[in-house]
């Protein structure tokens, strides 16, 4: 079949010979209606972040809403012809880790809950296979559109968990570096999750005013000084009662431990950190290793529940995650130019959408 992926081990491009996958008994067999390169496939295409070779016609891909072409005969919740929402991660549930309540790396192994383009090829392809469809895809809600629900698969997926592992009070201050896509994702789920002030780290002028309408109070910029010490002022010395760190270099992880306050503090991390071997901790700001400061470091929650919890909130108007498409490409073949796209960040762009079936573009 026509798929995007693996040419051969070193390079990446449109081709014609990938395998057709095959339905299996608790699968889905399903076509692209609309797909969404990543900056992660960024990452792993053109930064060589992972290390695994992929074989010859390996298949990229893991943003994807997609019409059901077949199912196995133990699935009993999805039929032929639905348009589903694709989670970007779906850990194996009969993993032993699931019952240990490690949804993200099941088997004790980095990423082993994200699937897609790992363990099994990815959505750039004509078909895919969902290896567990009753617990993995999501049912669209009525009068959710196609780019809402692409919206949710990864980048409101990542960035609420960002906010969920932060821990949230009502009326806590919260700081949020980063805000591209998953960042202003983050922004949004912390005003939901009841933030007072939120700080929004960032500076391309279409990511500032989305933040804005997203919730931010105050946007900090990295090209007016040290982000550590402007939180601080902002804060009166205190520091905010969670960082969510969605994007940035390496140094934003210790600017992250310095900016959150002491004693009950939250760090959440969904940021991917490429290229060196280590990240610093300051150990003054860590309180010496005695801070009261909690770091999590997290993939983004998958499965059915939780992607089919984020569309009834937008269902309900609670927040438009389709305001992050900043630009679109029509039929199979534009998936290049908008992985391209993505690589090259020009200025206006937040998030890419490939529409494989555009007549439902928008519906």
């Amino acid at each position: 079949m026509k798929a995007y992926g693996y040419y051969d081990a070193e390079t990446v491009g449109m081709m014609d010979f990938a395998p057709m996958p095959e339905c299996t008994p608790y699968g889905a067999l399903l076509r692209p209606v609309a797909m969404a390169p990543c900056t992660s496939d960024v990452h792993n295409v053109f930064e060589h972040f992972s290390p695994t070779k992929k074989p010859r016609g390996w298949v990229l891909g893991h943003e994807a809403v997609a019409e059901i072409v077949e199912v196995g005969d133990m699935v009993t919740d999805f039929k032929v012809g639905e348009i589903v929402a694709v989670p970007a991660i779906t850990p194996d549930w009969r993993d032993r880790g699931i019952q240990e309540h490690n949804f993200t790396h099941p088997k004790g192994t980095p990423f082993s809950g994200q699937r897609l383009c790992k363990s099994y090829p990815g959505v750039f392809g004509e078909f895919f296979l969902m290896e567990d469809a009753d617990t993995s895809l999501a049912r669209i809600p009525e009068g959710v559109s196609i780019d809402q629900a692409l919206m949710c698969v990864d980048m409101a997926a990542t960035g609420f968990t960002c906010a969920k592992f932060a821990d949230i009070q009502f009326g806590d201050s919260v700081c949020v570096i980063g805000i591209g896509p998953v960042g202003l994702m983050a922004v949004a789920a912390a005003k939901l999750s009841g933030a007072g002030e939120i700080f929004a780290v960032g500076t391309r002028s279409n990511c500032v005013k989305l933040a804005r309408e997203y919730g931010a109070t105050k946007i900090i910029s990295y090209k007016e000084g040290d982000i550590v010490e402007q939180v601080l002022a902002l804060t009166g010395g205190r520091g905010v009662d969670a960082t969510l760190i969605a994007g940035g270099g390496d140094e934003v992880f210790a600017q992250a431990i310095a900016m959150t306050c002491f004693g009950k503090g939250v760090i959440s991390n969904v940021n991917y950190f490429g290229h060196s071997d280590n990240l610093e901790i300051p150990k003054l700001a860590l309180g010496r290793g005695m801070g009261g400061k909690t770091i999590h470091t997290e993939l983004a929650q998958g499965g059915r529940v939780w992607l089919e919890r984020l569309l009834t909130m937008v269902a309900c108007g609670r927040f438009a995650p389709e305001k992050l498409i900043t630009h679109r490409f029509y039929g199979f073949d534009s998936i290049e130019e908008a992985l391209h796209l993505m690589r090259d960040k020009p200025d206006d762009l937040i998030k890419a959408v490939v529409y494989v079936d555009w007549e439902k573009e928008g519906k």
